[in-house]
């Protein structure tokens, strides 16, 4: 019996001290929003600790960091951010957080879009002072499956630079999920093929599709420019609602993170149908429509055809 209690002492102690080992081989990643966060999560299983600054159904565009946010990049060991000015606040955030981890924009090596020019003002949400917004690029170049690879490519060789004993796990997730991804911009480009292309013209809110339309032949047309701190103009409003009677554009789409009363007035003032709610810039959380990034287009497929289709 003494020799029972014996093994059993020693087989407590051997899990107490194997525990935190575990826990230390999971490298601690930041990503800055939700399409980041599931992105990595598909290539780093369970290997890393993943943190998302930015939640379900938050704007990066106007998204204010807390002091929680300087001590998780503390923590981190890597970063993984859009770049393409998507995330204006975030060096100001690493710098004052006295970070060490290494800072990987998941948007390397893609052609950028020049952000389409639009009559908007942006508020300085500090001031309050209007102030012109002369973004040069369109940072969502995740709206295009062929970037979503890019980007897949980009997290792959990341965190095999910080962790090297995960590099071949890394590998092989992220070949399983390019194959995921390579079916669904097929699935995209069959539904998008069925409806009338007469009819491929929709309303969304602000300019977050310019990379999917690029890619599969949607006109998308916003009253608002690249971020959503812009406030339409009433010039911008008058003319699409002109454009839409014009040219018969049969639907308007409300994105999930903007205020949903400018698309309802162009809508009713047009006739135009509102279709399902867009995703653009986050995922929701898991029981929502939109979990994770396959997901979402999905689900923006879904809306898309189910509105332009005759």
């Amino acid at each position: 019996m003494r020799q029972i209690w014996i093994a059993l002492v020693l087989l407590a102690l051997s899990l107490t001290s194997t525990a935190p080992a575990r826990a230390q081989n999971k490298i601690e990643v930041v990503a800055s929003f939700t399409i980041l966060a599931d992105l990595v999560r598909n290539v780093a299983g369970d290997r890393a600790q993943i943190t998302t600054l930015i939640g379900p159904g938050g704007d990066a565009h106007v998204y204010t960091p807390s002091p929680a946010d300087a001590k998780r990049i503390a923590a981190a060991k890597l970063v993984i951010v859009n770049g393409l000015g998507f995330e204006g606040w975030l060096p100001r955030l690493v710098k004052s957080s006295g970070s060490k981890a290494t800072v990987i924009e998941a948007s390397r090596g893609i052609k950028p879009l020049e952000a389409a020019d639009s009559d908007h003002d942006h508020k300085d949400h500090n001031h309050g002072k209007a102030h012109t917004h002369d973004a040069p690029f369109d940072p969502h170049a995740w709206q295009s499956v062929a970037n979503v690879k890019a980007y897949v490519g980009n997290i792959r060789d990341a965190l095999a630079a910080a962790d090297p004993d995960g590099a071949a796990l890394y590998a092989a997730n992220a070949a399983d999920y390019l194959g995921k991804l390579d079916a669904l911009d097929g699935e995209i480009r069959a539904a998008i093929a069925k409806i009338p292309a007469q009819r491929r013209k929709v309303i969304s809110t602000h300019d977050a599709f310019g990379y999917f339309a690029n890619a599969y032949g949607i006109t998308f047309i916003a009253p608002q420019g690249v971020s959503t701190d812009a406030e339409a103009s009433a010039r911008a409003v008058a003319r699409i609602i002109k454009q839409i009677k014009a040219e018969a554009i049969p639907a308007v789409f409300i994105e999930t993170i903007t205020d949903p009363r400018l698309m309802r007035r162009i809508a009713a003032e047009t006739g135009a149908k509102i279709g399902d709610a867009l995703y653009s810039d986050s995922l929701t959380d898991e029981n929502g429509e939109a979990p994770t990034y396959i997901a979402m287009v999905r689900h923006n497929i879904k809306a898309l055809t189910s509105a332009l289709g005759d």
